[in-house]
């Protein structure tokens, strides 16, 4: 089937396997966004963050214990360190931070990180931004 657009080309498809390291569904709250009423100074708004880390899933083989494998441990850290931060304008800063830091494990061949707003419209599930990258 030919798709009505072109997807980007990539030096790794996964097509020979992978395993995907993930942090799912972590709550926070932190300072961001662009609107007035998300700028309120003691107010943080909650925010649900998803990272998915994708490896070529072999590195377990080569020995055991943590330096093995791919750890999520960081990510988690990273995020939790959002709650004392200064306001963020942007989704999307947030998010290249998480893929820079995703990227520092050279084993990381790609990566997909989102973040929304629960609690941005009354009528919506959330809103957000995700961002799906390929290591260079």
């Amino acid at each position: 089937m030919k798709l009505p657009y072109e997807l980007p080309s990539a030096k790794w498809t996964g097509e020979n396997g992978y395993a995907r390291m993930m942090v799912r569904d972590l709550v926070t709250h932190v300072r961001l966004g662009v609107h007035a009423r998300e700028r309120v100074p003691d107010r943080p708004q909650r925010v649900i963050v998803n990272v998915e880390m994708y490896s070529d899933g072999r590195s377990h083989l080569e020995g055991e214990g943590l330096a093995s494998v791919v750890d999520y441990d960081p990510i988690h850290s990273a995020i939790a360190a959002w709650e004392g931060r200064p306001h963020v304008l942007l989704i999307e800063t947030l998010l290249e931070e998480l893929v820079a830091l995703c990227f520092k494990d050279s084993r990381v061949r790609a990566c997909k990180v989102s973040i929304v707003k629960p609690d941005i419209y009354d009528a919506a599930a959330a809103a957000g931004v995700e961002i799906y990258r390929i290591r260079d």
